[in-house]
Order: structure tokens, then sequence, then C-alpha cells
């Protein structure tokens, strides 16, 4: 009995336990949700979210025990309405918000979110300024608008255009929206050349559309991204059709809210879906999956669905969804549903009457906020999950073209592979890449090419393009007398046949830019492209790094550079003028390469080739003998020796190659007439310290200065052909100048007049001529396509024939004279020759030092040993004698002897045979001797 008395009580209080721990998970879990009810998203919303509690209720493993109650509010897209209807909210014990819709009511509500901890899950705000270090109670369910104009900006630089416009409602959402795009656009080097707002009210005005279309019409840009709300972009798009700007040329990029009321309400009415044909229109991806697939075919069988189902109704769904996962975890984690009053808010409903100590602030808030963030699902928009910036993992974009009665998908974008043909979760696996490329489009006025992207506008205003007014040269660009605006010239001319070949009118106004007295500066021309004083440049414009970094130029139409321009005098042949082939210095190191060679066959013959021995005056003469001998190959003496035949063959090939040379260069000396100057060209300029002569408003002046460090005294202006002249004649000496620098197209004029002078060294910069445009310039494209297409068609020589081609000077086959056959040219060649003598010599003398250590001693050495070494310097010098006699035996001879005392053993006779030996060195008449 007392076993069941205490089974029972354990069971009681068991029982109570449990009772106790059940109570504290609630029977209702109290949300909110607020949006616009009337529009396009929020009919859809509305439906999706209620269906997702009931999915949730019924749902067995999710939040047992517990059912979600949801109430909605009505914000109508208004700031004020959204505040009144969420602070509605924090008197009936909400957790969490679903929403808001609009970014005008996110910012005003979040604050509040923040003040009592209630997570707001927004299901369709995209506007990417809602930061969560600002709102850190704002959790974005959808896509931010960051991702949708990065996924435009990759559109726009894909098809190369680099300008857009952009049209968007003038709220929180329109104008972070096109600051993002801007941003992105930036990143790519593309702009947003003009930017036009529009009222947010749903009134649309439809004069105040139609004066910014007009606007539009007059702007070259033909690309145009409309970010606005439903109604007032249909609008926009049917004043665009009534205008004409539907039609070829222009391209039309909306963003998703164009694909929420296609997806919403197709098939549109026909009148709104003809004034949208040729858009490109972007939809938040979302991948297919089956259940993805059901809840569609459940939303068709809704009877109380009012339109279809698009991306937001599945996001407001999953909102839902990841809200009670969240709660669930919560709950299992030992949350608790509990408020409490804020102190300043109690302060100030008792000092008025708002009743504000109503509103409670939600304890469980940051508990639940971080099981949110933390929970990861797979739900109708796909894998639910935030990054450390709160925003949704692998954001994607369908691109869509609307064509016909319908639309068609052209391609993906998303954040990790960009542009593609292929959906975004197919290039997640491994080795999985995307080609940037679209599908074909067809553009607004059924057109399958693609547009250009720019057109001048048809407000009648012309281009004022700056000329120079140049005061020499003028055959590249003049101005005409009696006139103000009209020009003549090489440059104008290509300029003008440039722009007749462009598939559409360039009205252009040419204003003439300088004093008329000299020439003007050309690099402060080309900075008033960017201060907006011209549209463009034309004329003999110089492409030069710092002027590139500032605006754009065309292809180059002429080729130029700086030369030096100097005097020069005529060298006659004369009688010494077979010396002129080589400088000093490769004469004399020629001459010493002949004598020592010589020197080094000598030696390496003397002891074993009769022809090499001798009296020393005979020896000497048979060393200079050889030496120049070889020069025509004409050396009688036989080499004997290994090492000399060695040391000989590679002095013929070395002078081969040198008699080769001098007869090609004495043949051009004595054919062709020579011209000489004592500036060779850039370098020896720069080391000497006469005037330098530049044309005024060239670069060269620039170039001189500041990249080669010539002193800007050295540097004199010149204005005009005759001043070239005069500063040349009169040289440094009476107040001219050495040389002249200047680009090759105005010294090949001056020279074509004046044949006293040349251009002396190689051109020592490359560069070109082109126009100049403002950065970015579509026109500068365009015309660098027409400059190709006037160079392939022979008008471009055509042209330059016109105007400069000039009668040459008679002396147009004379030559300066080429610098003459240095020493620099051959050094490989008497390297090789030096070594192979050194070499062989090396291995001479360890063959005499071997025969000299291995040899019997003679008796003045073994005379010396005795007195052990009493005397070392008697036994250094015996030493030195027996080598140079040892040098200086005949080695036949030698070894004959040698042989002679191994069998007679006789002192005497080899005392006599070393005598013979000296008296053979010194003082023998016969060589043979």
């Amino acid at each position: 009995m007392k076993l069941l008395w205490s089974f029972l009580f354990l069971s009681c209080l068991c029982l109570g336990f449990l009772g106790h721990g059940y109570s504290e998970k609630p029977e209702v879990v109290k949300i909110g949700s607020i949006f616009s009810f009337n529009s396009v998203i929020g009919k859809v919303a509305k439906i999706a979210i209620e269906e997702a509690v009931k999915d949730v209720n019924s749902n067995p493993d999710i939040l047992v025990g517990t059912r979600l109650q949801v109430s909605m509010q009505n914000s109508n897209c208004s700031g004020f309405m959204g505040m009144v209807e969420a602070l509605r909210f924090m008197e009936k014990d909400i957790v969490g918000i679903i929403g808001p819709q609009c970014s005008v009511v996110a910012h005003m509500i979040s604050h509040m979110a923040n003040e009592l901890r209630v997570p707001l899950l927004s299901f369709a705000v995209t506007d990417p300024v809602m930061s969560p270090l600002q709102f850190p109670y704002f959790i974005r369910t959808s896509q931010s608008d960051l991702y949708q104009m990065e996924a435009i900006a990759s559109i726009v630089d894909l098809y190369g255009w680099k300008e857009v416009i952009a049209v968007f409602v003038d709220d929180d959402y329109g104008r972070n929206g096109v600051a993002a795009l801007n941003d992105k656009l930036a990143s790519r080097r593309l702009r947003i050349t003009y930017k036009a707002g529009l009222h947010p009210d749903n009134a649309v005005n439809k004069n105040e559309i139609m004066n910014m279309l007009i606007k539009i019409m007059l702007l070259q840009p033909r690309i145009i991204v409309i970010h606005v709300y439903s109604e007032l972009g249909f609008a926009v798009f049917k004043e665009a059709k009534y205008l004409g700007m539907m039609g070829n040329g222009y391209v039309w990029i909306a963003t998703d809210w164009l694909s929420t009321t296609l997806d919403s309400s197709s098939p549109l009415p026909s009148e709104r879906l003809e004034s949208i044909q040729g858009a490109l229109v972007l939809r938040p991806h979302t991948p297919d999956s089956k259940l993805k697939r059901e809840f569609f075919a459940r939303w068709r069988k809704n009877p109380d669905a009012p339109l279809a189902l698009h991306t937001y109704g599945l996001y407001a769904y999953d909102s839902v969804m990841l809200l009670a996962r969240a709660l669930d975890k919560y709950f299992k984690h030992g949350g608790k549903i509990s408020f409490s009053n804020d102190s300043m808010l109690d302060a100030l409903g008792k000092s008025g009457s708002l009743n504000l100590e109503a509103m409670t602030v939600f304890d469980g808030g940051e508990a639940l906020l971080k099981d949110i963030l933390g929970t990861h699902m797979v739900g109708l928009t796909g894998q639910l999950q935030f990054t450390t910036d709160r925003s949704r993992i692998r954001p994607a974009y369908d691109i869509i073209n609307v064509a016909g009665t319908g639309v068609r998908q052209i391609g993906y974008w998303s954040n990790h592979s960009g542009l593609s043909v292929l959906p975004p979760e197919s290039l997640t696996k491994p080795n999985m890449s995307a080609s940037q490329k679209l599908r074909h489009v067809i553009w607004p006025g059924e057109a399958f090419q693609k547009p250009r992207g720019w057109a001048f506008s048809n407000n009648g205003k012309e281009l004022k393009i700056g000329v120079p007014r140049r005061v020499s040269y003028k055959e590249f660009v003049s101005q005409i007398r009696g006139t103000e605006y009209m020009f003549k010239g090489f440059c104008i001319d290509v300029f003008t046949a440039a722009v007749n070949l462009l598939p559409y009118a360039v009205p252009v106004k040419f204003i003439p830019y300088g004093n008329g007295k000299e020439n003007p500066s050309y690099t402060h021309m080309v900075e008033m492209i960017t201060s907006g004083n011209f549209d463009g440049v034309v004329g003999d414009i110089a492409i030069v790094t710092n002027r590139t970094k500032i605006v754009d130029f065309t292809q180059p139409y002429a080729a130029s550079g700086l030369v030096v321009v100097a005097p020069f005098k005529k060298l006659n042949s004369g009688a010494w003028a077979f010396l002129r082939p080589f400088n000093r210095l490769m004469w004399a190191v020629t001459a010493c390469c002949f004598l020592f060679v010589g020197i080094v066959v000598w030696i390496l013959e003397h002891r074993i080739n009769d022809e090499f021995r001798g009296p020393p005056k005979r020896q000497c003469v048979t060393i200079l003998w050889f030496s120049f001998s070889t020069m025509f190959f004409a050396h009688r003496e036989n080499t004997v020796s290994t090492l000399g035949r060695l040391v000989l063959i590679i002095w013929l090939f070395v002078v081969l190659i040198i008699n080769s040379s001098y007869t090609a260069s004495l043949t051009s000396i004595l054919t062709v007439q020579q011209l000489s100057s004592p500036i060779k060209g850039i370098d020896s300029l720069r080391e000497m310290d006469d005037r330098i002569g530049y044309q005024v408003g060239s670069f060269a002046e620039r170039y001189l200065r500041d990249e080669l460090n010539i002193s800007e005294s050295r540097l004199v202006p010149l204005g005009s052909p005759e001043a070239y002249a005069k500063a040349l004649k009169d040289g440094p000496r009476k107040g001219g100048v050495a040389a002249i620098v200047d680009e090759r197209p105005y010294v090949e004029l001056f020279l074509s007049s004046n044949c006293a002078y040349r251009i002396v060294g190689q051109e020592f910069t490359k560069s070109g001529w082109g126009f100049a445009f403002p950065r970015d310039s579509p026109l500068a494209i365009d015309l660098s396509t027409a400059i190709l297409e006037l160079a392939e068609n022979g008008d471009l020589q055509r042209i330059h024939d016109k105007w400069l081609m000039k009668n040459a000077c008679t002396l147009e086959n004379a030559e300066l004279e080429s610098d003459r056959l240095h020493l620099k040219s051959f050094w490989g060649l008497f390297l090789i020759c030096g070594v192979a003598c050194v070499l062989a010599l090396f291995l001479y003398f360890v063959q005499i030092i071997r025969q000299l250590y291995n040899g019997k001693p003679s008796e003045e050495e073994e005379d010396a040993i005795g007195r052990e070494n009493h005397d070392s310097s008697s036994l250094r010098s015996t030493r030195l004698q027996r080598f140079l006699s040892l040098m200086d035996e005949k080695e036949d001879v030698s070894k004959a002897g040698s042989k002679k005392r191994k069998i007679d053993g006789s002192v005497n006779d080899n005392s006599v045979s070393r005598h013979s030996r000296r008296l053979d060195s010194f003082n023998s008449v016969n060589p043979l001797d």
C-alpha cells in the first residue's frame, strides 16, 4: 500500500511539472503584417501570407501546440499611415511583423522596431540603403536592388553601351535604386547621363511625363532604365510610344516592377502590351522545384486569388515560414513570450493623451532575431539563408524580353556567374563557368540588330568643334579668309570625309581657337573639352599621354613623331676616302690585333716550324709579314702546330668579316653622295649645349623639357617655316639654333622646300594625329571606324596627296652620312679571337713548363743545388735561362740530342750540344744550323 501511494505521489508531481512546462508555451503567437492591400504586390501577398499561416498551423513539425495568428494592416505605401498602423500593432503584443512593402514605410517603422525589439521580415523592400547597422531588426527576405542594378550594369556593359538615362520615382525606393545603379555603372567606366525623377503620387500627371520624355529625346543616349511603380511605369511607356520612343534605336530596361505585373496579370491588355514591345525586363530568379510547382497548382485552384502568383508572393510565403521556424527554435531553446514597459514611453504617456504606455518591449526580441538569422530552410524561392550583411545568398535574376503577345527569357544573371543562358543553380557545380552572353533580343521596333545606344538629338543643336587658328603650315588647317566659321586643309578634309561616312547626320560648327598671330597651345585647346567649351577638337592634334588622360581620341589618321632637323654639308670622296669606313679606334684595334695574332702564331710555331726560325731581324720581319698578309689571305708560311692552326683559322674568319664590312662601307662612300652633320640624333643633341628650336604650340617643348630634361634656356620657340630656315642658317653662333625638334609631318613639309637641311637620327617618339572628344564619347568610336574605312578605300591617301604632295628636293637621293663602322660592331669577333689566342698560349706554356721540370737538370742547376742553395738568386737565374733556352731550341733537335745523350753518355758532347743550341738561337746565320 505504501508503494502504491508513493507511485501516485510521484506521478502527480511529474504531471505537475509537465503541466507547468507546457503552460510556458503559449497557445497563440501573434504576428503582424503591413503592406499596401490594393497594389499588385499586396493583392498577391495577402493570399500568400494567409496560405502560409494555414500551412504552419497544420504542420505537425512546426510550433507543436501553438497556433500562429496574423493580423494585417494596410499602409497604402504611406509613411504616415505605416507608422500609425505599426503603433497599433505594438498594442497587441506582436512578436514579429511581415513587411513592410514600401521603402518609405520601412524607413519609418524600422526605428520603432529597433526600440521595441520586434523583428521586421520584409518581402518586398528592395531599397539598398536599409543597412543592418542602422536597422538591426530589419530583415530583407527578398533581394536587394544593389544586385538588380549590378545586373543592369552587366547588360549595358555586355552590349558595349557607355551612357544611360535613368527614369525613376522620386522617393526612397527610386532615388536609392538609381544611386546604386550609378555606382555599379561607374565601376565599369559607364555613367548615367541624365536622371529624370517623377512624382510618386498615384495620380499620374500626363503633362509631367510628356515633358520629361521630350527632354530625353533631345539627349544623345538611347538606353533608358526605368525604375518606378507599375501604374506610373505603364503611363511612361504609353507616352513614349506616342512620341515614337519605342521604335528603332531605343533600348528600354525595366526593373522588376514590370515583371511582377506581367506575371500577375498575364496576358496584359493589348494596349499595355503594345506599349512595352522590345523592352528588357528583370525578374528575381527562383529555382524550379517540386514544392514551388505544387504551390502554383494550389494557387490556380484557389478561388480567392485575385491575380496570378508572382515572385513577391513567394517571398511573402517564405517570410511567414521563416518566422514560424524561428519561433519554433526560440521555444525549443527555452524562450518565452513576455513584454515589458519602456520607462521613457511610460513617462511620455503619463504627460499626454497618446496612450504610449500601451506599447511594450518584446523581451525575447534579440533572441528571436538571432534565431531568424540562424535559420536555414529551403522554401518556394529556393535556399533561404543570410550572409554576414544579411543579404540572401546567391542572388539572381531572370532577364526577359517582351515580344509579341508574351515574354521570352533570354538569360540569367547571378552574383557568382554573371550573365549566362544557363540557370544559376546549374553553374554552382565545380568546373562550371558561364560565358557572358544572352540569347538574341527582339529590340523595340522589331529590330534584330543591336542598337547603337546613342544618336544625335533632333533639336537642331550643332556640335561646337574647336579648330586651331594656325599661322604656319596652313596646308594642315587654316581659316578661309573673309569667313569666321569656315576652315580648309588636310585635317578638315579628313574630318569631313569621315563624318560623311557615318550612318547619321552630325551637325557641326567650327569654332576658331587662337589669336591668329601665333599658333595656339594645343594642350589648352584640348582641356577646353573637359570644361564644356568645345564638344570636340579637330586639327593636327597629337595623341600624347597627358591629353589621353582627359579626353578620348579617334583612330590616328596621320602618323607622327618627333624628329631632329639639322644642317648638313656634302662630303666628297677625296684622296683619303679609303680611311672613312672605320673610325680611329677601329683602325687602331684592328692593327693591334694583326700584330698580336702574328706574335701568338710565332710563339706557337717557333720551336717546331723552320719558317719561323732564324736571326732576330728575320723573325721580326716574319711576324710583320705574316700578320698583315693574312688580311689578303696571302701568307706563305705554313702552320704546323695544332694550336697555331686553331688560332689562325679563327683569325682568318675575323679577317673575312672585317674585309667584307670594309668593302661594303667603302663602296657606299664612293658611289653614293654623302651628307655630313655634327648632330647624329637626339642623343648627341642632348649632350651639346647649343640651342634647340621647336614649333610654337607644339607638345615638343614639354617633351624636351620634362622628359629629356633639357634646360628651358636652350629652347627657342619658332613660329613659321621661314623662321626655321633662318634659325638653322644662322646657327647657334649667330643667335640661331643648332637643330629643330618637331613632328614629322611638319618637318617633311618644311624639307620639301628647304633642301639645305635633313632629318638626322631616328624618330624618337611614336604617336599620331587624331580628333579629340569627351571621355567615353560614342562619336569618337564611330569616327574611328570611318577613318579606317577611309584608309582602306584609299580616300585618306588621296586627301594626303591633295594637300601635302610637294616637289621634292633635287638631293632626294642623297643620304646623310651614315655612322662609320665602330668597334662596338665587332667587339664580339675580337673577343673570340682574343680568347682563342690566350687559351692557346696557356696550353703552350703548360707544355713548356712540364718539359722544364720533367727534363734532366743542367750542370749549372746541379752546381747550384750542390751549393745547397747558398745563392738562391743564381738558382733562379739558371732556371730562367733554362726556360728561355727551352723555348728557343728546336724541338726535333732537342729530341735527337736527348737520344744521343742516352747512347753515348758523354758529358762533353752534351755540353757541346747545349753550346750549339745557344749559338743557334743568338749567333747562327743559317736558320737550319
